[in-house]
């Protein structure tokens, strides 16, 4: 099949809206994009899902700092079944945020993961709940 150069080179043109002289440098007006890391599932599990805080009463002597040797913060989660760094969401009670696993539980509890949240009162709040957990790669 003949394909005729000037046709093809007006239809190019049209898609491709830069000169032949702006081809060694196009710039670009167009606002960047931010390009989300794809996030693949590992694994979802039907788990007991409770929440502590930074209390004495609730961690050991060292209140502040997670298992991992890390200051808490929002986002960190305990789990004994989980590497830390592990990535983990709750879209059943928190959407789309992400959890990190940075910390540890007493060792009965096996099936269970435990939001960090900053006050005792948010936390007696959240409760206990029995949902699924996606575990991410």
């Amino acid at each position: 099949m003949v394909i005729n150069l000037l046709v093809l080179a007006s239809l190019i043109s049209g898609l491709f809206p830069y000169s032949a002289a702006a081809l060694g440098k196009v710039v670009s007006t167009a606002e960047p994009i931010e390009v989300q890391p794809v996030e693949t599932v590992r694994e979802v599990r039907e788990v007991w899902v409770t929440a502590y805080s930074s209390t004495p009463e609730e961690t050991d002597d060292t209140p502040l700092i997670a298992a991992s040797g890390k200051t808490v913060s929002a986002g960190f989660m305990a789990a004994n079944f989980l590497d830390f760094g592990t990535r983990v969401k709750i879209p059943e009670h928190f959407g789309e945020q992400v959890f990190v696993v940075e910390d540890r539980m007493a060792r009965r509890k096996t099936e269970f993961v435990d939001i960090w949240m900053p006050t005792k009162q948010d936390a007696l709040n959240f409760g206990i709940h029995r949902a699924k957990i996606i575990i991410l790669n």
